[in-house]
Order: C-alpha cells, then sequence, then structure tokens
C-alpha cells in the first residue's frame, strides 16, 4: 500500500513537472529571484536576436520595395516582388519543373518556404511591433515591452498601423476609427452613438488588459514592471492585425508548436470555424478559448497562478462577439457583390488573374463564393517536399490541416500563411504554384496577383 502510495505521488510530481516544463516557464524559475532573471534573459538577448536576423537574412529580402501606385486603405504601400531566396542556381522555373521526391532528395525546398520560428522559439509567448507598443503606452501608460526579446520583422513589411476599421451596420460612417488606434482611452468617444449598450462593452472588454504568461504581477514574467497584462486588440489592433506573433497554446512539444500569424478579425461573421487549426464551432468558444486557455500556453495551473480572468458567456463573451461580428471588410470598388471582378473597373491582368483563380491556379477549391473561403480546413501535405529538420528551435515537420481564411482584403494583412512565412502575395503564388504543381508561367503568377490584390 505505501509503495503504491509512492508510485501514485511519483507520477503526479511527474505530470505536474512535464506540464509545467512545456511552455518554458516553471516553479524553479519562481525561486530564481526576478532582478536574476531579467539579467540572465537581458544577457542572452543578443544571442538569440542574432540567430533569428541571421534566419531572416538567409531566407528573405527584407527591404524596402513597395508596388507603385498601390497602397492599402489609408495610404501605407503595398510591398511587391518575390522575396523568398532560392538556392544557388536555382530558378522558380526550374524548381515549378521538379517533382516533390526530387525536390526532397535534393534538398531545394526554399528556406523561405520552411516553417518560420517564433523570434526566440524555445522562450515563445506574445511580441509586439514598436508601433503597437508606442502608441499604447502614449495612450494608456501600459507597456507591452518584454525585456527579453523583440519584434522581427520591418514595419513596410506588416499592415498599416493604425488600420482603419468598417462596421457592417454602418457602411455610411467609412473608417469610425478616424485614424486613430482605439483604446481604453478613446473607445467612447469614438463609438458612441452607433453601438448599442452591448456592443460597446463588447468593444470595452475587447480592449480591457487581462494578465497573459508574460504580461502578469509574477516574478517570471516577461516585462520589466508587473503589468495588468494584454487585450485582445493589442494583437488585433482596430479589430484587424499589427502582425503581432505568438505560439499556439494546443501543441506539444515546443519544437512543434507554430508561429502565430495574427490574423484579420475582419468579416468574421462570414467565418464558419476560428483559430487556425482547432476548428471552434463560434467566436463565442474562441473568445472565451482565448482567455481561459491560450492567454496562458494551454495550462490552466499557469492560468491560475498568474491571474486567469473567467468571462461570463452570457453577458460579457456575447458582448465581445457581437462586436467582433459586425467588424467589415475594408470596401474593393473593382468586386461586385458576387465577389466577381466588375469587367469595366477591372485591367485585362486581373481579369486573366481571376480566370486563373477559378481555373488552372487552383484557388477556388477551397476558396469560394463572395469571400473567398468555403469555411473549412485542409491539409497542403507540403512535408512531401522536405526533410524533416530543426530550425532555430521549430522543427519542420508536418503542419497537419489549416484553416482557409478569407481572402478578401488579402493585399491588407501581410505577411503571409498561418505562420507568417511569406511576405507578399508574390511569394504566396510562387508557394503554391509549388504545393499545387499548377506549373502557372511567370505571365500567369503576375495575372494572379494583378487578381488578389484588387479583392
Amino acid at each position: 500500500m505505501n509503495t503504491t502510495l509512492t508510485l501514485q505521488t511519483g507520477r503526479a510530481c511527474l505530470c505536474a513537472a512535464i506540464t509545467l516544463g512545456f511552455a518554458g516557464v516553471s516553479y524553479s524559475q519562481e525561486k530564481e529571484s526576478f532582478p536574476d532573471l531579467v539579467k540572465r534573459l537581458e544577457a542572452d538577448k543578443p544571442k538569440f536576436a542574432k540567430r533569428h536576423q541571421d534566419l531572416l537574412n538567409e531566407r528573405y529580402d527584407l527591404s524596402d520595395k513597395p508596388v507603385e501606385g498601390l497602397t492599402m486603405t489609408n495610404g501605407k504601400p503595398v510591398q511587391g516582388g518575390v522575396r523568398v531566396k532560392l538556392p544557388n542556381d536555382l530558378t522558380w522555373d526550374k524548381l515549378n519543373a521538379m517533382s516533390p521526391e526530387a525536390i526532397k532528395d535534393g534538398d531545394v525546398w526554399p528556406a523561405g518556404f520552411y516553417p518560420l520560428p517564433h523570434p526566440h522559439h524555445e522562450a515563445g509567448g506574445m511580441v509586439f511591433p514598436k508601433k503597437q507598443i508606442d502608441e499604447v503606452k502614449k495612450q494608456t501608460q501600459r507597456d507591452l515591452t518584454r525585456f527579453d526579446l523583440d519584434y522581427d520583422l520591418p514595419d513596410h513589411m506588416l499592415p498599416e498601423f493604425p488600420a482603419p476599421i468598417f462596421i457592417n451596420t454602418r457602411p455610411d460612417l467609412g473608417d469610425v476609427s478616424k485614424g486613430q488606434l482605439v483604446t481604453l482611452a478613446n473607445f467612447y468617444d469614438l463609438f458612441h452613438g452607433f453601438l448599442n449598450t452591448k456592443q460597446l462593452d463588447g468593444l470595452r472588454l475587447l480592449l480591457t488588459p487581462f494578465p497573459q504568461a508574460q504580461f502578469n504581477a509574477t516574478h517570471d514574467r516577461r516585462a520589466l514592471l508587473a503589468t495588468q497584462g494584454v487585450s485582445c486588440f493589442d494583437c488585433h489592433s482596430n479589430g484587424h492585425s499589427n502582425g503581432a506573433t505568438h505560439t499556439v497554446g494546443d501543441i506539444r512539444p515546443n519544437e512543434h508548436r507554430h508561429r502565430i500569424g495574427t490574423p484579420t478579425l475582419r468579416g468574421m461573421n462570414i467565418n464558419n470555424t476560428f483559430g487556425s487549426q482547432r476548428a471552434m464551432k463560434s467566436v463565442e468558444d474562441f473568445t472565451e478559448f482565448e482567455q481561459r486557455a491560450a492567454y496562458f500556453d494551454g495550462e490552466p495551473d499557469q492560468a491560475s497562478r498568474k491571474g486567469v480572468n473567467p468571462l461570463d458567456r452570457g453577458t460579457q463573451v456575447q458582448a465581445m462577439a457581437e462586436f467582433q461580428n459586425i467588424l467589415g471588410f475594408a470596401p474593393s470598388p473593382k468586386l461586385a457583390s458576387t465577389g466577381w471582378l466588375i469587367p469595366s473597373k477591372a485591367s485585362k491582368s486581373e481579369l486573366n488573374g481571376e480566370a486563373l483563380f477559378h481555373g488552372k491556379a487552383l484557388c477556388s477549391i477551397c476558396h469560394t463564393g463572395p469571400y473567398f473561403t468555403d469555411g473549412l480546413m485542409h491539409d497542403l501535405k507540403a512535408e512531401r517536399f522536405f526533410k524533416e529538420k530543426m530550425i532555430n528551435g521549430r522543427k519542420a515537420s508536418a503542419d497537419g490541416p489549416i484553416k482557409t481564411f478569407a481572402l478578401r482584403g488579402i493585399k491588407e494583412s501581410p505577411p503571409y500563411l498561418h505562420d507568417d512565412r511569406l511576405m507578399t502575395l508574390e511569394d504566396t503564388v510562387e508557394f503554391f504554384n509549388v504545393v499545387l504543381e499548377t506549373h502557372l508561367s511567370t505571365e500567369e503568377k503576375a495575372d494572379l496577383v494583378a487578381f488578389l490584390r484588387a479583392l
């Protein structure tokens, strides 16, 4: 009996240790004083920053090369050109002519087509672009800076900031944010009068910071000062995306966890599934999951320790969902209500691209209807092109099924794919041309990009 009790106790302790170790934060770290933790991680910061920057430089051309005459809604230039670098002596035409087996055997899968790791994949956690950090601090005196790592991608590769907000219930208002980042400091002035009380309270909650794994009041946080936490709209700023990144909370071990490319919340009302792989069935489910689990890497014990804030499903969660469900897409003047181009407003290249999208390029198999999503999940099986390998703490292997994201307004939401591995729409077309084995010509790829920019 005593032996059984000892074994059970040992198993419980082992399970607890494994669970805590998954996210890189454990009770053992709390024995380290906070000043010592800061000193240790700040000393390590340059090493991991260089490791990640070297990877980015190896993979991509991240220079500022905007497309002439093409901007996002509020005027930020759209970046163009293929940014993924190819191995020496390889061209896109040569790569497209190769079979998956030949690409894998020759080890010529482009580096930029592998999964993109988090800026410090072993550490993980939320990381915010500098513009978001600066504006939140200016308006609310809340600091989203991490002392152990910085955001990785240049600003010109990100969505415009602050992004405009369009609401389906009042399209006549245009950008209701009036060019401002919406925070607790200004939301009431901007939105009262055309939101009902429930929607207004939902917006307030989406802007309210709650404790999160790296931003809280414990001594294993990653902010210098004890903090209230983060809000939903710290990543989905103005109901869109600012490019903030994280690692998913639902995959283990850590080396298999995906970097998260923060998706836009525009068009939430047309989605059937939520989360890149979890396929939750309502925005209410997803909103509640984020607060109870994703904020704390899927670890309930960590949530209890750091300050989880359970939301009431019938009032708070429903109100948050109601506001999210009225967020609309940016205007697209060349599209009819059917999702097809208006011929009199479209260029020849855009019309050719539309025909390719619905034909040879195979895009419309998944991206259907006026919003260009079938609401399902699909497995690209990209792992058939490469050998499994470790990349800066991230194991490149099978991704599994990924949600089909809507393509409406896609030029406003760089970078692309679920983990930000593709910087431009040109990169995205090259990726799918290889993965789907569609053998598009150079001209056809350019036409397809022209169509995507018009959506």
